[in-house]
């Protein structure tokens, strides 16, 4: 009866924060530890969660690293990836920004410029660009861990748009040029912004080719710019130059 909704809402949680637990998750529902230990069982036996003592988590390799590390990882790349793709934002542009630290940094690069009229599903850059941009900030659910807002509500609202410009983050890429994340609402909106920009910027460093994550967002050729920290793998780097995606490495920039 009620299993049905529940379940959903496990998976959204253990999405957003990697692991769930039975006394959390039955005080929040409202129901005995004993019905959410066969929730879990079920989401267990489909292979959708791993159980652990107390709980539950996403399987190995599933699940991303937790927001305030991320934040903290590649700082200094981040700004220098920031800055560099800051640059290809003229003033009085439409620009989405979307969920990730990096793209969170690339807001801190556009606090200077003028006029920009910024869409976005990151809570994080809304407060950071509120005083010095017109923002709006799409609906969508609430993800805790990082202010993200993903999934069907999302991708109407930006579906109503063109913009100038979409800035994006990701989780992972791989070596056929991929562009990869865990939550595949998130996947959905990334698309969704894809498809309805100009020009596409991915704001990505280098360490994400050493990453795996499940779902696919797009290749790398549907991209305009990958603005990163240092030289990719040669592979990746012919495919881009095939397709005609630039490749911007910041450091380069920095020095230069």
């Amino acid at each position: 009866m009620a299993q049905p909704f529940r379940i959903p809402d496990i998976m959204a949680l253990a999405r957003a924060e990697g692991a769930v637990r039975v006394e959390d998750l039955a005080r929040r529902f409202g129901v005995t530890v004993q019905t959410i230990r066969r929730d879990l069982t079920l989401l267990t036996n489909t292979g959708e969660l791993e159980r652990v003592h107390g709980g539950a988590r996403l399987p190995l390799g599933t699940v991303n690293t937790p927001y305030a590390a991320r934040r903290a990882q590649n700082h200094e790349a981040k700004a220098r990836i920031a800055a560099t793709a800051a640059m290809e934002v003229p003033e009085g542009a439409s620009v989405f920004l979307g969920i990730g630290t990096t793209v969170e940094a690339v807001a801190r690069a556009l606090a200077g410029h003028a006029r920009l009229l910024v869409v976005t599903n990151n809570l994080q850059v809304a407060q950071i660009l509120a005083e010095t941009a017109e923002v709006i900030v799409t609906g969508g659910a609430l993800r805790a861990a990082d202010g993200g807002l993903v999934g069907g509500q999302t991708s109407a609202a930006i579906r109503q748009f063109r913009f100038d410009l979409g800035i994006v983050g990701c989780s992972a890429l791989d070596p056929e040029g991929n562009i990869l994340d865990f939550d595949l609402r998130e996947v959905e909106v990334s698309q969704t912004v894809l498809s309805h920009a100009r020009q596409v910027i991915l704001a990505s460093d280098v360490s994400k080719f050493e990453r795996k994550a499940p779902g696919r967002v797009a290749s790398l050729s549907e991209v305009d710019l990958l603005v990163t920290d240092q030289a990719v793998p040669s592979r990746v780097a012919a495919r881009c130059a095939g397709w005609g995606t630039r490749v911007n490495i910041a450091s380069k920039l920095s020095e230069g």
